[in-house]
């Protein structure tokens, strides 16, 4: 017999009941697609003294490479050190096999900057705060 359910919805995430979701649909991926086979990536920019001044975080799997984080400090913006960092993320993965580059960004972030560097927007998310968008980039 089927036991009732009760739903309860939260303002705050759960720690305890977060870890359970995450495990739970961690399992359930890892049962249906090789999830072990994905692999993270970094690439960072310091100065000579070691000061980092920028990153860039993501992962690949297969032949897809996914940019989840670009950071510059911004002292060190528009010199370059962006498109560095992306080229070299970019080397990388490719080096791992990967042919596929994607990423996503807000309007009020580094759309522009990715365009330059061959991405195209393929989705346009509206509906956050007036007048921003989420747009999922790739790049082939």
């Amino acid at each position: 017999m089927k036991q009732k359910l009760s739903l309860s919805v939260h303002d705050e995430v759960l720690a305890e009941e977060a870890r359970v979701v995450d495990q739970g649909l961690g399992d359930s991926n890892a049962a249906a697609a090789p999830i072990h086979e994905v692999r993270p990536l970094c690439c960072f920019a310091r100065l000579e003294n070691g000061a980092l001044v920028g990153g860039a975080i993501g992962r690949t799997w297969g032949q897809c490479c996914e940019l989840q984080q670009l950071w510059v400090d911004p002292a060190h913006r528009r010199l370059g050190t962006g498109t560095r960092l992306v080229r070299r993320f970019e080397e990388a993965a490719a080096a791992r096999g990967c042919s596929v580059f994607y990423l996503d960004t807000f309007s009020f972030q580094a759309r522009p900057f990715y365009e330059r560097l061959g991405y195209e927007a393929r989705l346009e998310i509206r509906g956050f705060a007036p007048g921003v968008a989420k747009y999922i980039m790739i790049r082939r």
